[in-house]
């Protein structure tokens, strides 16, 4: 770990203007990335890439009730910056191994010059691969809460580029909607955009905009104010205030959670990110050797009408052990009746027997996750009497379903469970949920998340498209793990396609196989019934695939066409490439591979999947060159293992 504090560097960095303004710049590592601060009348901001501007000068800031704006007329009362270099090891291992920190950060003291002569600092952060700020606000002079209305840091892009929209239709929701791709110039001041925003500005420059490290603070969505592409930040209100109302309370100092640009010449750099894990806090769990990821067998009403019937519990625990999966999910009504006011989250429903489905489990090398809804857990702060009965009983982890909100309050909820949930050894799987922000480095037991319009709508909706499924990989995944819920084997055709139960698919069985490599989630839930995965073509890559892994290569795509992924697994290559709806012949390039001869186990569409897209072929190629040629099926896939020879 290399910390430094140089001030005299800042004697270079910090320019003052002959009408008074204070310009003060810090510069990635490799100086690619720089960030400067101006401090006049406005506090702004603005960010440029090798010499390409990112932001234009932006506004920051904050709006408060019974407060006058705190937003300019600064005096920076002292400031430092550290450059920071150090490499950790994740206790979950998302995309890497090893994980390199590696930024400059500049620390600003501000106060006022006249007025209520407020303090704010502000931390800017600029990294290899993107940049980020956040503000640490201080109590007031009477004594009370502070009452945040706006927050007034804005993003003003340049040009028009294009974007990839997702809007959820208000701020109470479970992040679960399509991202469509428009010109920037079609968000307004009315849009709720969701997060993370990508955009590609051309000329080999994309950015996206997110968030990491929310804690007691509101999750905020984009707008803009007016002015053409001049993004705004939009804080959830808390419950019962209205948009103009209060987002955030606080009557002791509070950090708002880092804004983040994620910055690089290609999609790619942005998919291989580690921004967000690294702006958020070391493992807070002095041994986390006990959270163990895995795969999940889960009963699911994806292929029927969940009835609680221990039969079934059985051929599911079954299933999980014959594909040598660590878990299994009992979904809803093990509890019986959810939702009301009698619903107890600590007994079993009366047909079936929790302690008999856990020995059945450990009997078969499977442990147990259960599934709660929201109320059910808060009601009576139920989790502080359930969690520690869940871990004597050997329960494994907790599925906590349809939260729907990421205010000020619900973000704390999530902190509060997942606290729990770690002193009482149990993985945390939030469905209905938030986007991540990177939590998992500080609490690994957050094992995974929803937020993502995932198989489930299969069953009841018609927007799953191929395009969707690819588009995913370049936006919603850029802000960690997701709970998909991949692994269905009932494929057909868009043709064919209908809403049922048991529920279908329109894309190939390769495409489905894809999601295991592409998407990112530790604990990996898979959606299908036993009889249609056990001994079908394909099901032998289940048994084979890591949910973890110890490097990414991104290889080639563009969001809503296709994307090639390839993960290490110790010396393995696990490659996953996924269509959309146009088939299409492409070429991977195996250059990250190190010298030596290698073979690839692959899994293809067939000849025929356009029609019949359970049809795989599975074959072992051997790699004379560092190129692999792949034709898809339209809505079509690949998966390949690529193991030295």
């Amino acid at each position: 770990m290399k910390r430094i504090k140089n001030w005299w560097l800042l004697l270079f960095l910090f320019i003052v203007t002959a009408t008074g303004a204070q310009t003060v710049t810090v510069k990635s590592p490799d100086n690619s990335i720089v960030l400067a601060v101006i401090n006049d009348a406005n506090l702004t901001w603005s960010v440029s890439y090798k010499g390409k501007t990112v932001i234009n000068t932006s506004q920051l800031g904050f709006e408060f009730r019974d407060e006058q704006p705190l937003s300019g007329n600064f005096e920076i009362l002292d400031q430092s910056i550290q450059n920071f270099n150090e490499k950790w090891i994740p206790a979950v291992k998302s995309k890497h191994a090893e994980i390199v920190d590696n930024y400059s950060e500049l620390h600003l003291f501000l106060k006022e010059k006249s007025g209520p002569m407020r303090q704010m600092d502000l931390f800017v952060r600029a990294y290899n691969d993107g940049v980020a700020l956040r503000y640490k606000l201080s109590r007031a002079g009477k004594v009370g809460d502070r009452q945040i209305t706006k927050e007034l840091t804005t993003f003003s892009i340049p040009g028009d580029p294009k974007a990839w929209v997702v809007e959820y239709g208000g701020y109470s929701s479970s992040n679960e909607s399509e991202f469509f791709e428009h010109p920037l110039s079609y968000v307004t001041e009315k849009t709720v955009a969701g997060m993370p925003f990508l955009m590609d500005y051309g000329n080999n420059l994309w950015v996206a905009v997110t968030e990491a490290k929310i804690d007691n603070y509101s999750a905020f969505y984009l707008g803009t104010n007016g002015r053409q592409n001049q993004l705004t930040t939009r804080l959830v209100p808390i419950p019962g205030e209205s948009e103009d109302g209060v987002k955030v309370r606080f009557a002791d100092e509070v950090y708002t959670p880092w804004r983040v640009l994620m910055i690089g010449e290609s999609p790619g750099t942005l998919i291989e990110s580690e921004i967000i894990q690294n702006l958020n806090d070391p493992c807070a769990i002095k041994d986390p050797s006990w959270i163990k990821p895995g795969m999940c067998a889960w009963d699911h009403w994806w292929s029927g009408e969940v009835k609680m019937e221990m039969p079934v519990i059985r051929q599911y625990i079954d299933l999980a052990s014959e594909m040598g999966w660590p878990y299994m999910l009992v979904d809803w009504q093990w509890y019986g009746k959810f939702n009301t006011p009698e619903a107890d989250i600590t007994k079993w429903a009366p047909q079936i027997n929790m302690p008999e489905i856990i020995s059945y489990a450990k009997s078969k090398n499977v442990k147990i996750i259960v599934w709660l809804y929201s109320s059910d857990v808060n009601r009576n702060a139920a989790y502080k009497k359930a969690f520690p009965l869940y871990e004597k009983w050997g329960v494994a982890g907790i599925k906590i379903d349809f939260m729907d909100r990421d205010d000020q309050y619900m973000v704390n909820w999530y902190h509060d469970i997942i606290k729990c949930a770690a002193e009482n050894h149990l993985l945390v799987d939030f469905h209905g949920a938030y986007k991540p922000d990177g939590i998992i480095r500080t609490w690994p037991n957050m094992i995974t998340r929803e937020g993502v319009m995932g198989n489930e709508y299969y069953k009841f909706s018609d927007k799953m498209s191929p395009e969707h499924n690819v588009k995913l990989a370049f936006t919603r995944m850029l802000a960690g793990q997701m709970d998909y819920t991949p692994g269905a084997f009932l494929n057909v055709t868009k043709e064919q396609f209908k809403q049922q139960t048991p529920a279908i698919v329109w894309n190939t069985r390769a495409a489905e196989l894809s999601k295991f490599v592409i998407y990112e989630s530790p604990l990996t839930v898979v959606c299908d019934h036993p009889d249609n995965i056990l001994n079908k073509p394909g099901a032998d890559f289940l048994k084979i695939v890591p949910t973890t892994w110890d490097d990414i290569r991104f290889i080639s795509g563009y969001p809503g066409d296709y994307v090639a992924i390839a993960k290490r697994s110790g010396d393995t290559w696990f490659v996953g490439a996924m269509n959309n709806s146009i088939g299409k012949s492409i070429e991977l390039d195996l250059g990250f591979l190190p010298l030596g001869d290698y073979e690839a186990e692959t899994w293809s569409d067939a000849k025929n999947s356009d029609k019949e897209p359970s049809a795989i072929i599975k074959a072992l190629v051997p790699l004379k060159t560092g190129k692999l040629k792949v034709i898809m099926a339209k809505n079509g896939g690949f998966v390949a293992v690529i193991r030295k020879r």
